[in-house]
C-alpha cells in the first residue's frame, strides 16, 4: 500500500474513526520509543551528596542483622 493510498483509505474513515487511528499511533509512537538507559541514571546518582552517606557507619556493616536486632528490640516489648 502505497501512502497516498493509506491516506485515502484513513480519509474515508469517519471523524471518530480517524480519532482512533491518530490515538494508535501516537501509542505505537510512545512503545517505540528508544528506552533511556539505566546506565545513565546510575551515573547520574553518583553525583548524589546522599550516596555513600553511611559509609563510615560500622553498625550497618552487616544490615541484615542490624535489621534483625532492631526488630527485636523494638518488637519484644
Amino acid at each position: 500500500m502505497t501512502q497516498q493510498e493509506l491516506l485515502d483509505e484513513f480519509l474515508s474513515l469517519p471523524s471518530a474513526a480517524q480519532r482512533e487511528v491518530a490515538d494508535f499511533i501516537a501509542f505505537l509512537k510512545q512503545k517505540h520509543l528508544p528506552k533511556k538507559s539505566a546506565v545513565r541514571a546510575d551515573e547520574n546518582l553518583q553525583h548524589e551528596e546522599f550516596i555513600g552517606m553511611w559509609r563510615d557507619r560500622e553498625d550497618l556493616a552487616a544490615s541484615t542483622d542490624w535489621v534483625r536486632d532492631m526488630r527485636k528490640d523494638e518488637w519484644s516489648n
